[in-house]
């Protein structure tokens, strides 16, 4: 996304945020090993090292789910938004959640610079997750899913339309948390962390 001079410090924001989204997750799918190494590139971003999706299919999911939230997020209605791996019986075994706020009443400028240092270090601690994580069973899949504050209404909203509800089944106890990184700069904070099944979930 273009920068806009006479953007909004939530727009500007949420443009940050977004593109910081979509290379964390890329980031995220690329340390699971689910797809092989072939079907990402590395580039520089944020002078750092990340991994680029080059299949066709999975850079643009990625891309249009996480820039379809950029109105949603700009507002502030976005509370997470999860990287989610099911097993075979479409069961989560493991959620990377990232919890989002944007100051909606911060109407200063946005130090882009600042904020882009404070989200550099994600990609750092990034790697070091792999130890915290699972090991996923085969035949598994992914999907990206998001929390809303409030739900946006498809009438209003055009954008609205490309969120639909999830009948994604959720765990019936409360989930193991391990905090990754977390971040505060104004006008946003970013915490990431890995969720599991509670050591009392029923096992499929």
């Amino acid at each position: 996304m273009d920068r806009k001079d006479n953007q909004s410090p939530q727009g500007e924001t949420a443009r940050i945020l977004v593109e910081f989204l979509e290379v964390a997750i890329t980031s995220i799918v690329f340390l699971k090993g689910i797809y092989p190494p072939g079907a990402f590139e590395r580039r520089k971003y944020m002078n750092l090292v990340v991994h680029s999706a080059r299949h066709p299919q999975l850079r643009d999911y990625i891309h249009s789910a996480v820039s379809g939230l950029h109105p949603f997020i700009q507002k502030g209605l976005v509370e997470r938004v999860a990287v989610i791996f099911f097993n075979s019986d479409s069961i989560p075994v493991e959620r990377f959640m990232f919890k989002l706020t944007v100051n909606q009443s911060y109407g200063s400028r946005v130090e882009e610079a600042d904020l882009e240092f404070s989200l550099r270090s994600f990609f750092i601690k990034l790697p070091f997750s792999e130890s915290l994580a699972r090991v996923l069973p085969q035949d598994c899949r992914w999907e990206i899913t998001a929390y809303f504050r409030s739900l946006p209404q498809a009438s209003t909203s055009k954008d609205a339309e490309l969120w639909i509800p999830t009948d994604t089944q959720q765990w019936q106890q409360p989930p193991l948390i391990t905090p990754i990184k977390s971040m505060s700069s104004e006008p946003l904070s970013v915490q990431l962390y890995l969720e599991h099944p509670g050591l009392s979930e029923p096992k499929a």
